[in-house]
């Protein structure tokens, strides 16, 4: 009789590596891999990450994807074993790393040419102007050193009215038809739910993707356009998973609650960590076709992986917890709802934008990326960026966020000498 494959889940993988820490997880997974060469498959071999359909489009994406907002050009090996563990998903942007994400993912594909075909590619163009898109594409093809992308996206939509058009829609058919692109939509950071809702009313949009965690999840506004979008058959790449914003931040000053001692010790227990619960959180939503996690070595990739590949689902415990901490904690985190705060300070401060800009800073550690998209914002508006009201827009806030205390954070911090 055929010995019974061994399906590698996280509650093993964290068995294995026990409270070794993180440096050592990588080499603890690889003394396992040496010793099942004698006996059975590697476990990594022996599983993928699974799939899921990608809307309507007929396509299957794995269900966890590598984001490429990060620098690449260093880690080619960390984009051959996300193939060879089943992420597929690759998501970079013309911006990102000032271009050079694009090329490092098209040095990848020169020297791995099999690999494009297994690759579901999406890239973003910042503008949504027709002859604007067709420039930034050709570039981004160049770079990519393919001649097409599977998914692409109108990166940072806000209003999808007055930003999407007739005009769009017929640029996409004919870089459809050029076999440039296979699949168009757009890409959202505010204004999530209103900017899903009128996607799906389009009624050509191929995919969305949008911030969706564990604490927006549970808004009224955020179920219904999510299964709006799902009855549009649009295919939905959740981001901003970990919903990590200034949570972090409070609790490296000394601020964060009890709560989070809890998450780590119940989850732990069960074989996990509070951050792969909230990647569990978020795949419990089948409308949900991939995670896009920025993964910038190789034990968060494998700790991801475990997570996708692990069956145990949450309890209503563990569900519970995470609600409890996400409104515990909703001061520290932009739920991207700009419509509210924005809309009551002159100026046109970008709120949230600059939100997330502290968010890269702070949570992910990205400094240099943080302060260049800061210093994009027009220096006119970056000047009296600190001196504004905004105690209508914080009485507004669901969130009760402190946003002058932040805008003026913001400022100190990343002004650019």
């Amino acid at each position: 009789m055929p010995k019974k494959e061994k399906i590698f889940s996280r509650r093993d993988f964290f068995k294995i590596t026990g409270a070794a820490g993180a440096g050592s997880i990588v080499a603890s997974v690889g003394k396992l891999a040496s010793a099942s060469d004698k006996s059975e498959p590697e476990p990594f071999k022996a599983a993928t990450v699974p799939t899921r359909p990608f809307g309507k489009t007929g396509v299957n994406v794995s269900m966890l994807g590598l984001g490429g907002s990060q620098e690449l050009l260093s880690k080619q090996l960390l984009l051959r074993q996300a193939v060879k563990m089943g992420v597929t998903y690759w998501d970079t942007a013309y911006r990102y790393e000032g271009g050079n994400s694009e090329k490092a993912i098209g040095n990848y594909f020169a020297k791995y040419s099999d690999d494009r075909k297994k690759v579901f590619l999406v890239t973003k163009t910042p503008s949504g102007v027709p002859d604007k898109m067709t420039r930034y594409l050709h570039t981004s093809l160049e770079r990519l050193q393919t001649s097409y992308v599977d998914l692409f996206f109108i990166h940072k939509v806000s209003d999808v009215k007055n930003e999407i058009d007739q005009s769009t829609k017929a640029w996409a058919e004919k870089a459809k038809a050029g076999g440039k692109i296979r699949f168009f939509g757009f890409s959202t950071h505010k204004n999530m739910s209103q900017c899903l809702m009128d996607g799906a009313k389009l009624g050509w949009i191929d995919g969305i993707m949008a911030s969706y965690n564990y604490r927006l999840m549970h808004a009224d506004s955020m179920k219904r356009a999510v299964e709006a979008c799902a009855g549009a058959g649009i295919g939905l790449t959740a981001m901003k998973t970990q919903a990590t914003f200034f949570a972090s931040f409070y609790a490296r000053i000394g601020k964060e609650n009890e709560t989070a001692a809890k998450l780590n010790e119940q989850f732990m227990k069960k074989g996990f960590t509070p951050e792969q619960a909230k990647l569990k959180a978020v795949w419990e939503n089948p409308n949900i076709a991939s995670i896009c996690s920025e993964m910038p070595n190789m034990t968060i990739l494998q700790a991801n992986v475990a997570a996708a590949l692990d069956k145990i689902e949450l309890s209503l415990q563990d569900k519970s917890l995470l609600e409890q901490y996400a409104r515990e904690t909703a001061f520290g985190y932009c739920a991207g709802c700009a419509n509210l705060c924005e809309s009551v300070v002159e100026g046109s401060v970008p709120i949230s934008d600059i939100m997330r800009h502290l968010m890269y800073y702070y949570s992910y550690g990205n400094h240099d990326q943080a302060i260049r998209l800061f210093n994009t914002i027009p220096s006119t508006t970056r000047k009296y960026l600190a001196g504004c009201d905004y105690s209508r827009a914080e009485y507004l806030c669901p969130q009760n966020i402190p946003i002058a205390k932040l805008m003026k954070k913001a400022v100190v911090t990343l002004t650019r000498s």
